[in-house]
């Protein structure tokens, strides 16, 4: 492509006052020897968010290029990424970090951009990155113990956040705009992760470069009660037929079996013990059977 901007960095902030300077530091600390660019896409914070961004701004016009909302677009219903935020993208790369997450290593960028420039058969590279839990250390999100290239069949059942987080990837410009049907039914990073694995893995680096807080305010983990975990559940059960659909079947295994654990999710949350019963001999063996239940306990843990 060559664009000037080699990489685009996306970051969306809402009322992240308490978290989004560390998120431009990591940004503006980056090492890089390419320009970048980073679009903070302020959705009408009331917290004094925005006051911060404009100061990185004055001080690194080159870098920060924020947008300010006047009103709350989330809550209208609007597609930030798609309707906002796709059209201004110039990179050749795109990296992502919301405003209450951060990069620890200045290095992150170059060293993503090199992993998929020596692989141009993966278009998404993610890597380690420590979780903080009411900010304490709550251990590592890390899908591999090794640097490696993980098959998309892996990222499907690992289920978003918890197997990567979102400030660790970095997709290739073109694989990261390509709208699939997937994305029509959920923009998460587990759809994004899925659809960008799709043609040659997963570029998975053990460097640990990327903080993701669990449970700040405003985050997907405050915003949903039990009633919202079951909708998403069975959202991702239907975006997973939509990949089943578009996929033709290539992957039609792993995927029932992944569409099992968010049903076993749903019956969990709705305590229909029988159900899971019945759901572990229809389709789980015992070990994947548990692993779901662990899964489910540690999702309810980060709500406690």
């Amino acid at each position: 492509m060559g664009s000037e901007v080699k990489v685009t960095v996306l970051c969306l902030a809402y009322n992240h006052a308490k978290y989004i300077r560390d998120a431009l530091e990591g940004f503006v600390s980056q090492e890089t020897g390419f320009p970048f660019e980073v679009i903070v896409h302020d959705d009408a914070s009331t917290d004094g968010t925005a006051d911060i961004i404009r100061e990185y701004q004055s001080r690194y016009p080159d870098i920060i290029k924020p947008i300010f909302q006047k009103e709350n677009q989330y809550s209208k219903g609007i597609c930030i990424q798609k309707e906002i935020l796709f059209p201004l993208i110039k990179g050749d790369y795109v990296a992502l970090c919301e405003g209450d997450d951060y990069w620890t290593d200045p290095h992150k960028l170059l060293k993503q951009v090199q992993a998929l420039e020596s692989n141009p058969g993966a278009d998404i590279c993610s890597h380690r990155a420590l979780r903080l839990m009411r900010g304490r250390f709550d251990g590592w999100i890390a899908p591999a113990f090794s640097s490696k290239v993980i098959p998309v069949e892996d990222v499907i059942m690992g289920g978003g956040g918890w197997y990567c987080a979102t400030a660790s990837f970095l997709c290739r410009r073109d694989a990261y705009l390509k709208w699939t049907p997937m994305r029509d039914v959920a923009v998460i990073d587990y759809v994004l992760a899925i659809q960008c694995s799709l043609r040659g893995g997963m570029i998975y680096l053990k460097d640990c470069m990327s903080v993701y807080r669990v449970g700040t305010e405003g985050s997907w983990t405050k915003r949903h009660d039990k009633k919202a975990r079951i909708k998403n559940n069975l959202r991702m059960v239907e975006m997973l037929d939509a990949l089943d659909n578009y996929t033709e079947g290539k992957h039609r295994k792993v995927i029932r079996r992944r569409q099992a654990m968010f049903r076993s999710n749903i019956l969990m949350l709705t305590r229909d013990y029988a159900g899971l019963y019945s759901l572990s001999r229809l389709g789980l063996n015992l070990l994947r059977f548990v692993n779901a239940l662990r899964r489910t306990a540690r999702r309810w843990l980060s709500f406690l």
